[in-house]
C-alpha cells in the first residue's frame, strides 16, 4: 500500500510497549497481553525527510529572524549613522522627529522609519542617503540638501549597483540635485514620494526627480515629482510599471529610451515643455494618461515598435502627439483636443489608429510625407472638422475624410498666411485644391470617419482640474 494512503502505522506509544492497536474488540486484559514482539520501524520515503528537514530549517531561520531582529530608536541629538552602524540585518531603526544632518550609508538591510517625518540633512554635499546594502527600506522621512555635482550624480537617495529589492515610500525628498538615483538595482519600489528639486537652479543645472539606468522590474507608482530637470528618466529599464504619478513643472515629465517591457498608466503630467516622451523604445503599453498644457507635446512617440496607446486624454498641448518613426503601434480610443496641432506625424507607417477623438485642435493634423495614409477601423475616427454626411444613418461620414490640403501646406511654409485664412481668395484655393487632383497634397485619409464623438466627459474634467489648480498650492499652479 502507498505511504499516502490510510493504512494502520503503530504509534511509538504501542511499539515501545508491545500494544496491538485498538480495534472496535473488547479491551484485553493485562494478564491476556502477548509478550512483546520486535516491531519494524515505519518507512519515510525519502522526499518526505527532505521535506520535513526542509520545514524544520525554514521555522528555524524564522525563528532566529523574529529573535534576533531588534528595534532601534533615534532621539534627536544622537546620530542616525551610529545607530545604523551597530544594528544587525533585519533590525528597524525609528528615528524621532527632529532635523539630523548628516550624510548616511546603509550597508546593511535594515529599515529607517520615521517618526513624524524627521529630517536628514545633507547640508549640500554628497548623496544624502547612500545605499549599498539588499532590501533596504526607507519610510517617513524629509531628505533633504544634497550637494549639486552633476559628474558625481548626487542625490537625495543613490542606490547603487546591486542594492536590490530598495523600497523608498512616503518620503518627501526636497532641494535634491536628483530625487532618487538608481542603477543596477532590481525590483525597486518608489511609492507615495513628494520630490522637489533644486528649482532656483536652471533647468539643466537641476538633476532628474526619479533616475532610472539598466534596472529591472521597478515600481513608480503614486509619486508626484516637480521642479525638476526630467520627472522620470528611464534609460535601458525593463518590465517596469509607472502608475498614478503627477508630474509637473520640469523640462519633460518622462524622458524614456531604450526600454522595453513597460507600463505606462493613469499618470498626470503638465505644465512642462512635454509631456510624456518616449523615444527608441519597443513593447510599451501607454493607457489612460493625461497629458496637457505643456508648451511642446502632450506625448512623444519617436522610434517605438510593437506598443499600445489607448485611451489616453491629451489636451490644450502645443503638439497633442508627436508621431516620428512608429510602427506596428495601435493608437485607440484616444481624446486629442484644443491642441495647436493635434498630431504632428512623420515617417510612421503599418499602424492601427482607431476610435480616437480629434477634437477642436487649430491644425488637426500636420502630415510630413509623400503618400496618403489611411487611418480609422472598425470603431472610425472622429473629426470634430469633417464636413461630410450620413445619408443611411449608420454613424459613419458617407464621404473621405482628408487631414491636410495645399492651403495647410501653404501655413506651415509660410506661417504667416494663417492671417487669412477666413478670406475668399484662400477659401477659393481650398476649393479648387479639392477639385484638381493635380494640386492635391499627401494626407492622412479616412473613408468613413465616425460622426459622434466618444461619449466621455473630458471637458467637464478639464475645467474641474484647471479650476481646484488655480486654488491649489503654489507649487501646483497652472501658470509657469
Amino acid at each position: 500500500m502507498p505511504a499516502s494512503d490510510h493504512a494502520f502505522v503503530p504509534t511509538p506509544h504501542h511499539l515501545r510497549h508491545g500494544l496491538p492497536a485498538r480495534t472496535g474488540h473488547a479491551r484485553q486484559s493485562s494478564r491476556d497481553l502477548p509478550s512483546p514482539l520486535p516491531q519494524a520501524p515505519a518507512v519515510v520515503p525519502p522526499h518526505a525527510r527532505l521535506a520535513r528537514k526542509g520545514a524544520l530549517l525554514l521555522a528555524a531561520l524564522l525563528m532566529g529572524s523574529a529573535a534576533h531582529a531588534a528595534v532601534i530608536t533615534v532621539h534627536p541629538g544622537e546620530k542616525v549613522q551610529d545607530a545604523i552602524n551597530r544594528a544587525s540585518n533585519g533590525d528597524e531603526i525609528r528615528i524621532e522627529r527632529g532635523r539630523y544632518v548628516e550624510n548616511l550609508k546603509v550597508d546593511r538591510t535594515v529599515t529607517l522609519k520615521g517618526i513624524d517625518l524627521p529630517t536628514i540633512d545633507g547640508s549640500n554635499k554628497g548623496d544624502t542617503i547612500r545605499v549599498t546594502a539588499e532590501d533596504v527600506v526607507i519610510e517617513g522621512l524629509k531628505v533633504i540638501n544634497s550637494g549639486d555635482s552633476l559628474l558625481n550624480q548626487n542625490a537625495g537617495i543613490y542606490i547603487q549597483p546591486g542594492a536590490h529589492r530598495a523600497i523608498v515610500r512616503n518620503c518627501y525628498l526636497s532641494y535634491n540635485l536628483f530625487g532618487l538615483w538608481i542603477e543596477k538595482a532590481n525590483d525597486v519600489q518608489v511609492l507615495s514620494n513628494n520630490i522637489t528639486g533644486k528649482r532656483d537652479y536652471d533647468s539643466p543645472k537641476r538633476g532628474n526627480g526619479v533616475e532610472l539606468y539598466n534596472t529591472k522590474g521597478a515600481r513608480i507608482i503614486d509619486n508626484e515629482i516637480s521642479f525638476v530637470r526630467d520627472a522620470l528618466y528611464i534609460d535601458v529599464s525593463h518590465h517596469a510599471i509607472f502608475q498614478r504619478n503627477r508630474l509637473h513643472h520640469s523640462r519633460y515629465g518622462t524622458h524614456y529610451m531604450n526600454s522595453y517591457y513597460n507600463l505606462w498608466e493613469d499618470n498626470d503630467t503638465w505644465n512642462n515643455r512635454g509631456g510624456l516622451a518616449l523615444m527608441e523604445v519597443r513593447d510599451q503599453t501607454i493607457r489612460n494618461n493625461r497629458a496637457w498644457h505643456n508648451t511642446d507635446h502632450g506625448i512623444m512617440l519617436r522610434t517605438l515598435q510593437d506598443a499600445t496607446v489607448e485611451n489616453n486624454w491629451v489636451i490644450d498641448n502645443g503638439r497633442g502627439l508627436f508621431v516620428y518613426d512608429v510602427e506596428y503601434t495601435n493608437l485607440l480610443g484616444n481624446v486629442v483636443a484644443s491642441n495647436r496641432t493635434g498630431v504632428h506625424l512623420s515617417g510612421s507607417v503599418r499602424n492601427k489608429v482607431d476610435g480616437n477623438d480629434f477634437v477642436g485642435n487649430q491644425l488637426q493634423i500636420k502630415y510630413a510625407g509623400t503618400r496618403d495614409h489611411e487611418w480609422g477601423g472598425e470603431k472610425g475616427n472622429y473629426w470634430s472638422n469633417y464636413r461630410g454626411w450620413d445619408r443611411n444613418g449608420d454613424g459613419r461620414g458617407d464621404i473621405p475624410y482628408e487631414a491636410n490640403d495645399m492651403v495647410d501646406r501653404l501655413t506651415w511654409r509660410y506661417p504667416g498666411t494663417r492671417l487669412l485664412m477666413g478670406s475668399p481668395a484662400v477659401q477659393a484655393l481650398r476649393m479648387v485644391g479639392q477639385q484638381f487632383p493635380i494640386l492635391r497634397v499627401p494626407s492622412i485619409v479616412e473613408k468613413h470617419p465616425r460622426m459622434q464623438p466618444q461619449p466621455v466627459n473630458w471637458v467637464d474634467w478639464y475645467t474641474g482640474t484647471l479650476n481646484s489648480l488655480y486654488n491649489a498650492p503654489e507649487n501646483l499652479r497652472r501658470e509657469h
